[in-house]
């Protein structure tokens, strides 16, 4: 590649000379990683500070869940189109507008003086997610196309992806003990203050689909139909299986995005052009992130609920409860796309690390009303992590790599929006387990005895537990049927250049 000047003053690689465009490279995974990290703690930070703002705000226990579901619907259902709009008006421009509007609407929700102020900021907060999340990971994808570079990358960012919702449970944690809820979202400020001045400094903004347009038809039925699943999945919660509200949006959105599939194929300018899709290690990939995205869930969201209703633990000593988890899945994530993948190939790696992540959560389900934490939890965390850290990264990776540099936004936001999805439908389909778990255990029992509850709630805690254990079986199966034998090998015609 000839030295050249980008349009924004940049120069090449190539005129910087190779150590000075190496070591900028690892500044921008620095940069991109801190974005990604304010993206996605925020969907797990605010759950810990959520019974403080409703004490301080006096909203109802119906409207508490609206809190996190405002930010999840507002993410899941514009990510495709953040993606699009990344490929066709500029990365960088794409970033920097996220990360500014983020920050902007996370101090609107620090000072927020009700509900309604502070549920319209978390779904303002979920809408620049989408522009930011999608951006960063395709900033990933353009920058880091050498094999072994571009494994390490990987290693961080999906430790990141697949660690970031305990970092948020600890952080939410420290700053409700420590100062106050509000501070749960006043601290993106600073976390955005870094990510843009870095943003501002390193990125170029090449813009590889700057001769495309925007599908709007396909924008409207992926947004609606995204949008329908994860408020289906939302209102199966609150609401029975059998109620319009859960199974009618449910029905609702997967019309609409056959709807959006079948367009795919007419449009001039395809949102999401089907060629992401039909590439089986990559398609193999998006499910790896779904399923992943599903089961996690089990392990925070309900190990939460043990360790500080069961176990007495604050929420400051509960996210440090995760962080050996968080430990394991980055060495994990490291040895696995770093070693394994390029030596053994996905197709042995990643249904071995759900079948990993498998054994410790069934192992999670030997929980009981006395168990104490080193012994029944601790060992059962670092196994699940271990198998995490071997999925989550080396998925992302394949699920982006080789993609045409015009669409890397888009493979980036489809990324994101299978984790998303596979969120939503993972919260409501354990917590409606568990619930009836926990009704069936109380049937004939006298439900006011303390012991009897505490063993109903365990029942509850264990069924899910049971159920991602489930999830990550299937998973392991799943991946090893659609992933190929061998070693992928990148072709060289579609990997993306690098624009530094």
């Amino acid at each position: 590649m000839s030295p050249k000047t980008l349009t924004d003053g940049t120069r090449t690689g190539a005129e910087q000379g190779p150590s000075a465009a190496s070591a900028k490279k690892w500044w921008i995974l620095a940069v991109v990683a801190l974005a990604q990290l304010m993206v996605v703690l925020d969907a797990t930070i605010v759950n810990i500070a959520l019974p403080s703002a409703q004490a301080d705000l006096g909203f109802s226990d119906g409207n508490r869940q609206w809190i996190v579901t405002a930010y999840a619907l507002a993410f899941a259902s514009l990510l495709l189109l953040g993606g699009r709009i990344a490929d066709l008006f500029g990365r960088k421009t794409a970033f920097l507008t996220g990360v500014v509007g983020f920050a902007a609407v996370s101090a609107l929700g620090g000072a927020a003086t009700n509900f309604e102020m502070l549920v319209t900021a978390r779904a303002l907060q979920g809408a620049f997610g989408a522009l930011l999340a999608p951006a960063a990971l395709s900033l990933l994808n353009t920058t880091f196309t050498d094999a072994k570079e571009r494994a390490k990358a990987f290693s961080v960012y999906g430790a990141i992806a697949g660690a970031g919702g305990a970092v948020g449970l600890l952080l939410g944690g420290i700053l409700t003990d420590a100062l106050d809820w509000r501070w749960t979202l006043y601290v993106n400020v600073a976390i955005a203050v870094v990510a843009f001045a870095g943003g501002w400094l390193l990125l170029s903004n090449h813009r590889d689909a700057a001769n495309s347009k925007l599908d709007v038809p396909g924008t409207v039925l992926v947004a609606a139909g995204l949008f329908s699943l994860v408020y289906g999945f939302s209102n199966a919660e609150t609401h029975d299986w059998d109620s319009p509200q859960t199974w009618g949006f449910l029905i609702a959105g997967g019309a609409l995005l056959a709807a959006f599939t079948w367009w795919q194929t007419r449009a001039a300018h395809p949102l999401l052009p089907l060629r992401i899709l039909l590439d089986r290690n990559r398609a193999a990939s998006f499910f790896a992130v779904l399923i992943s995205g599903a089961g996690m869930f089990g392990v925070f969201l309900f190990l939460t609920y043990y360790l500080q209703l069961n176990l007495g633990f604050s929420p400051t000593k509960t996210g440090v409860a995760f962080l050996p988890m968080v430990a394991a899945l980055m060495v994990a994530a490291q040895i696995g796309t770093t070693a394994l993948v390029p030596r053994l190939g996905p197709k042995a790696v990643i249904p071995l690390g759900f079948a990993i992540a498998a054994v410790g959560m069934a192992w999670l389900t030997g929980l009981g009303v006395d168990s104490h934490y080193v012994s029944a939890v601790l060992p059962q965390l670092v196994i699940t992590g271990v198998g995490l850290g071997l999925v989550m990264p080396p998925a992302m990776q394949l699920a982006t790599g080789g993609v045409a540099a015009e669409d890397a936004g888009v493979a980036s936001a489809t990324v994101n929006a299978m984790q998303q999805v596979g969120g939503s439908i993972g919260t409501a389909l354990l917590n409606t387990l568990a619930a009836s778990a926990a009704a069936d255990y109380l049937v004939g029992k006298n439900p006011a005895n303390k012991l009897v509850q505490a063993q109903a709630t365990i029942e509850s805690y264990t069924t899910a537990f049971l159920w991602s254990a489930g999830f990550f079986a299937a998973g392991a199966v799943i991946a090893f049927l659609l992933f190929r034998r061998g070693v992928p090998q990148q072709d060289a015609d579609a990997a993306p250049v690098v624009h530094m």
